[in-house]
């Protein structure tokens, strides 16, 4: 059953590359449905991603909620929480601040939506040599499937009458990626949204899904529709993936649907 009417929100996390984030931004714009609120989570305190959010907000007039925080490395889940706070809307959508939205990304997680489930979105990558071209040109409405320059074509394809054809195991975390998720506000909040432990990249996106599974919360996988067009960048640092790690699996092995040090605490 889904909630109606229901208010969406947009969450992007984004940390130092506002280059990226202003064609995230530019694609909201060619939204055919709009969110009801946008919110910004920066893991640090760029100036410059200031300015281009009070650049987006001047020459457009759509309100712009900015969050951030200190840039003492890399502390995601925690800027994603004190983000959430200020979030009005019943369910959010959570990208990350290099991916560039289909014109019917909102609509199509709109139209997944159901409660008692979290829904992971369709990410193509754009390769090294595309990427640079369209952070120079700024053209994303040359985004489509069958451009050149795509390292997973079939993740690109949008064809939503056959988007339900694919099955996923629904209560499998290990590949939830926070990059294309969306989720009731409600079960966020009950399961204390994102462990704010974890220190460094990796695992919190898999941990917070399994606690949402361990909760009743199932995962739904949408491929063929919400397709997210991710920005080619280097890796982050996985120094701390072992130890991640060892926490997600924690939280499978006890089945947590709950823990301390996250959204309450943020």
């Amino acid at each position: 059953m889904k909630k109606t009417p229901f208010k969406v929100a947009l969450l992007i996390s984004t940390y130092k590359w506002p280059e990226a984030l202003q064609l995230v931004l530019q694609s909201v714009l060619y939204q055919s449905r709009r969110p009801d609120e946008i919110i910004i989570a920066e893991d640090g305190d760029d100036t410059r991603t200031a300015w281009c959010i009070s650049d987006f907000v001047k020459i457009h007039g759509i309100p712009v909620k900015h969050v951030y925080h200190e840039d003492r490395g890399f502390r995601k889940s925690l800027i994603v929480n004190k983000a959430i706070k200020e979030i009005e809307s019943d369910y959010i959508i959570e990208i990350d601040g290099d991916i560039v939205m289909h014109r019917e990304f909102i609509a199509d997680h709109v139209k997944a939506a159901r409660e008692g489930y979290f829904v992971q979105g369709s990410r193509t990558l754009i390769n090294e040599r595309r990427s640079h071209e369209l952070l120079r040109t700024k053209n994303i409405g040359g985004l489509h499937s069958f451009m050149a320059g795509l390292n997973n074509r079939f993740n690109a394809l949008r064809v939503p009458l056959f988007s339900g054809c694919f099955f996923v195991n629904p209560r499998k975390s290990h590949n939830v990626k926070g990059c294309n998720l969306a989720f009731w506000k409600d079960d966020y909040v009950k399961v204390n949204g994102y462990y704010s432990g974890f220190e460094g990249w990796g695992r919190e996106d898999s941990e917070l899904g399994e606690r949402l599974i361990n909760l009743g919360v199932k995962k739904k996988k949408v491929k063929l529709a919400a397709v997210g067009y991710h920005i080619f960048h280097t890796f982050n640092s996985r120094a701390n993936l072992g130890t991640n790690e060892s926490i997600y699996r924690e939280t499978v092995q006890f089945k947590y649907s709950y823990r301390a040090n996250g959204y309450m605490e943020a």
